[in-house]
């Protein structure tokens, strides 16, 4: 059995010895305490029963060993908790032999009875008022209208309104009901990282987040947390279930990526005097019940319109039916509309703030040409994710026609002629933060003007290359796959096609899609695809750029 160390000893006697009973027990708490343990808890407490104080206490897990409890009573003795000083009991009262068995054999330098007692009336009054106040606490949710929120939760995963709605093209929705005139929607995905609805009650306090947030980008994170607990809204978020934490733990990870079931919707409410509660009471669920219901009704219907650059004034009128368990089973009549106006002035604040604070410097940008003029660089390979699954493929005529009604970022010439077995495509599959970063840079090089196949070579390793090439039109071209001439799949992948763009007359594709990780990896389905984007199908001669070389087995020049 473990001991003190002799000098632990001499410091606990020099404690003045207060004459009192110490009441000492470890008990099970109930499953809804919350913790940082995963499996059972356990309390260890120790009280001074002559002066009915608490002197420590500690939430262990119930794998613990007995040197929990003296671990809790040596701080119960030099560090106490609350309005009492450090000393040691003249006697120590336990309700389990093995503890009290352990103790004796611990404490016996330091003058302290230790005693079995059946029952320990203070402790015993102190779980009773505990556990009494973990039943007391309400719910995240109403329970009549928790599994309702839930459906609709999942249905707004599905519909993924971040696909069609970045966080400044807000949403209006007219409730007059339960104190609320209009709720402002903001939608967070778009860039792949937080996933959820955010339900303002006024547009000051979103106007007023939204300014902060630009002006505080630079600020410490206890100022964009003030910021943050200033909002005044209800919320829905998506977030991981634990229990899939270690295996998807990535930092690229999307949660769109991941299905259903691995996901897991949280509701709350954020008020700059409340600040952030993950509960909804009664008349907030209601209200998010009935928002949530619209919202989906009309993302369904308008998704098309919704998709567009310049989101148009679009208006609809729903009839909604509240839950059978609300006190009046009646229906509420919801207007939803876009706000244009309000769109172009909250992208206006953020495009603004962006040039602001740019800090140009016109020498340094003459030192930059300089440079890019000594390397004068033919070939870039910072374009494609390092990561992402790349293949030479086809996509069939039907689903050309699916992308065209499912795709905001479709960008095909209808005068293509449709023959063949299907339209050439360089699939590029990453994760949807970075597709959507891929699809910004495309269009802001102009977008897309060729995709083309050049011989390279590794003078080292005497191997040869078919290098995968796209040309923006601006005039970049940018590495997208080295492939071994040798290779019989990739001969064969050539050679289709080479015949499918002679069959579209020399016209190809780029499709971007995500999906990086599960069962869609290298399978992407229709909802998983994001961009297409047209080209015409080049030769290397047009391009002049002759046989490329691996230069210390980095780049190719």
């Amino acid at each position: 059995m473990t001991t003190f160390n002799r000098s632990t000893y001499r410091r606990l006697n020099q404690l003045n010895q207060i004459p009192s009973v110490w009441e000492g027990d470890r008990r099970l708490l109930s499953a809804n305490v919350e913790s940082n343990y995963d499996g059972q808890k356990e309390c260890i407490v120790w009280v001074d029963g002559s002066q009915g104080v608490v002197r420590a206490m500690d939430l262990v897990g119930a794998e613990a060993g007995p040197e929990a409890i003296v671990r809790t009573l040596l701080r119960a003795m030099e560090y106490p908790q609350g309005p009492v000083k450090p000393g040691r009991p003249q006697k120590i009262v336990v309700r389990d032999r093995e503890i009290q068995f352990y103790l004796r054999g611990i404490l016996q330098d330091l003058g302290i009875a230790i005693e079995y007692v059946p029952s320990l009336p203070l402790i015993d009054e102190l779980f009773r008022e505990f556990e009494e106040d973990q039943n007391s606490q309400p719910p995240n949710l109403p329970p009549q209208y928790a599994g309702h929120l839930m459906i609709l939760a999942e249905e707004v995963w599905r519909n993924t309104p971040w696909e069609v709605l970045e966080e400044h093209e807000i949403i209006s929705i007219e409730i007059n009901k339960w104190d609320i005139q209009n709720l402002y929607v903001s939608i967070l995905g778009m860039l792949g990282k937080e996933y959820g609805i955010l339900l303002y009650r006024s547009l000051d306090s979103l106007k007023q987040f939204r300014a902060s947030v630009i002006q505080q980008q630079e600020s410490s994170i206890e100022q964009l947390e003030e910021s943050f607990l200033k909002q005044d809204c209800l919320f829905i978020t998506f977030e991981k279930i634990e229990d899939f934490f270690e295996e998807y733990e990535d930092e690229d990870l999307d949660l769109a990526d991941l299905p259903l079931s691995e996901i897991e919707p949280n509701f709350g409410n954020i008020h700059p005097l409340e600040g952030l509660r993950a509960s909804l009471f009664e008349e907030e669920a209601l209200t998010v019940f009935v928002a949530l219901t619209a919202l989906n009704r009309f993302l369904r219907q308008h998704r098309r319109r919704l998709s567009a650059n310049n989101i148009p004034k679009i208006t609809s009128n729903y009839r909604i039916t509240l839950p059978q368990e609300s006190e009046n089973n009646q229906i509420v009549s919801i207007k939803v509309a876009t706000m244009p106006e309000l769109t172009e002035e909250l992208w206006e604040m953020a495009r603004v703030d962006s040039f602001t604070d740019l800090d140009l410097d016109d020498e340094d940008d003459e030192d930059d040409e300089d440079d890019e003029d000594d390397l004068s660089p033919d070939l870039r390979d910072d374009l494609i994710p390092t990561d992402s699954f790349v293949s030479i493929g086809m996509a069939s005529w039907e689903m050309i026609d699916d992308l065209q009604t499912h795709l905001p970022n479709f960008q095909l010439s209808a005068n293509i002629q449709k023959s063949g077995d299907g339209f050439p495509i360089i699939l590029i599959q990453t994760s949807r933060p970075k597709a959507i970063t891929l699809i910004e840079q495309i269009e802001a090089s102009e977008g897309l003007e060729g995709i083309f196949f050049n011989p390279g070579e590794d003078p080292f390793e005497e191997e040869n290359y078919d290098l995968g090439i796209l040309q923006t039109k601006n005039g970049e071209m940018y590495l997208f796959g080295e492939f071994m001439q040798d290779d019989p799949i990739h001969k064969e992948a050539r050679r289709k096609w080479d015949s499918r763009t002679k069959k579209t007359k020399g016209y190809c594709g780029l499709l971007i899609a995500r999906g990086l990780k599960g069962a869609s990896k290298g399978n992407p389905q229709l909802s998983d695809m994001m961009a297409l984007f047209e080209a015409k199908a080049l030769s290397s001669k047009d391009c002049s750029l002759g046989t490329l070389q691996r230069v210390l087995q980095l780049d190719w020049d």
